[in-house]
């Protein structure tokens, strides 16, 4: 169950974290603000997804 590392974290009440898929390489922002949260790719400037390179 080690698929997703988070690989940065900023905030304590509202918390805002990048987690790195380790099978695909894309990665995923968490943002989360009282007891709403949200989990989304996070995109380039060209609109893709952010992919680690190996």
């Amino acid at each position: 169950m080690n698929r997703f590392q988070k690989v940065y974290t900023q905030g304590t009440l509202d918390v805002m974290e990048i987690w790195v898929d380790t099978e695909t390489g894309v990665h995923y922002v968490f943002h989360r603000s009282g007891t709403a949260a949200g989990f989304t790719p996070l995109l380039g400037p060209d609109g893709k997804p952010v992919i680690a390179r190996e």
